[in-house]
């Protein structure tokens, strides 16, 4: 089969067309035809290894001076080292075409989307791996995984719309349940055109939230039209809104913005972040922290309810795609650096050649 494969840490040449041999489902698992591959800050964060306490820059800095291979780097991945050669691809659409020895064939042929986040103790522990991080992904024809993380979706969407979900939708839904957001309460979210944060506008709004959105101006008019009930720009955010004005932020941009969220948060407030695309060491002025009785959460593992919530979401047509630009999968290189203009609102998706191919 046709795959993506990411040979190590570093830049575009790192992302290699190749054929490989299609997975033999294990038991307990299903092969998923891949239909369209979403694409993520994950995979380019990972190729650069990012996620390493010796990269300080934000992503789109670190993009720009990357080097050297996976022993470079060797706490560069979600769980230390990432396992390269590696396909990545934590978004997934596809179809099932196979079942492991003793599995249920009754499931052949459902459009499913891949829970990329996989608790593999079970929820009651936090240790998780993840599709396309940890183990092969889906930027490639087929991919093999356990039985239990696949959903069936019952709905109109295409197949590059349904690729927009699983990391974002999932992403912005477990910060949103974490926070406790209900009718009524006041949420800014940072970079809310992006994928994740144009997620979590829906996913507040849902909820009965207000939404202030954060979004560059060229792109305010599209946060509105999610259901934004403001929508500012990136500078002085405390200038705009005032101190003391929100009850929970929900960011993941961090970088030199980071103290502006704790001073716009109340007495009590939340602050939510599941990543830092604007850079990961941030001030923190631990008095802000305790004296206005603040809590901070760190999301990465998703709890149980989250990914068959957002599916019910879907087929409940109480959220919409948000599908920015569609690329054949062998365009990936080409896909991440336009990625990474962040020009754009919502998600990209990648599209595997056909079996045929």
């Amino acid at each position: 089969m046709t795959a993506v494969v990411t040979t190590g840490v570093g830049g575009y040449d790192r992302l290699v067309v190749s054929q490989v041999p299609v997975p033999v489902p294990g038991d307990g698992e299903v092969l998923v035809r891949v239909l369209a591959a979403g694409m993520n800050n994950t995979e380019i964060n990972t190729r650069l290894g990012w996620y390493s306490s010796s990269v300080t820059a934000g992503t789109n800095d670190a993009s720009e001076n990357v080097a050297g291979d996976a022993s470079t780097r060797p706490d560069g991945g979600w769980n230390a080292v990432t396992p390269f050669p590696l396909i990545q691809g934590a978004d997934c659409c596809g179809r099932i075409v196979a079942v492991g020895s003793g599995g249920d064939e009754s499931v052949l042929g459902a459009r499913v989307l891949v829970r990329p986040c996989m608790r593999t103790q079970g929820f009651s522990s936090w240790d998780t791996i993840w599709l396309g991080s940890d183990v092969d992904g889906a930027f490639a024809q087929f991919v093999a995984v356990p039985a239990h993380e696949v959903f069936p979706v019952d709905c109109d969407w295409s197949d590059a719309e349904l690729a927009t979900v699983p990391c974002a939708y999932g992403t912005a839904e477990n910060m949103v349940r974490r926070a406790g957001i209900t009718a009524g309460a006041r949420v800014l979210v940072t970079g809310a055109s992006g994928g994740v944060g144009s997620a979590v506008v829906q996913l507040a709004k849902r909820r009965g939230a207000h939404v202030v959105g954060m979004a560059g101006d060229a792109k305010q008019d599209q946060v509105r039209a999610l259901g934004a009930d403001e929508v500012i720009g990136r500078s002085d955010p405390l200038g705009v809104l005032g101190a003391d004005s929100v009850d929970v932020v929900i960011d993941n941009v961090a970088g030199p913005g980071f103290p502006a969220m704790l001073g716009l948060l109340r007495r009590g407030g939340t602050y939510v972040s599941s990543g830092a695309i604007g850079g990961p060491v941030v001030e923190l002025d631990m008095r802000t922290f305790y004296l206005k009785d603040l809590t901070l959460i760190g999301c990465t593992a998703w709890d149980e309810e989250v990914f068959p919530d957002v599916v019910s979401y879907i087929e409940r047509g109480e959220v919409r795609p948000l599908l920015a630009q569609v690329f054949p999968l062998e365009r990936i290189a080409a896909a991440q650096r336009a990625f990474l203009d962040r020009a754009h609102v919502g998600n990209f998706v990648l599209v595997p050649p056909g079996p045929e191919s």
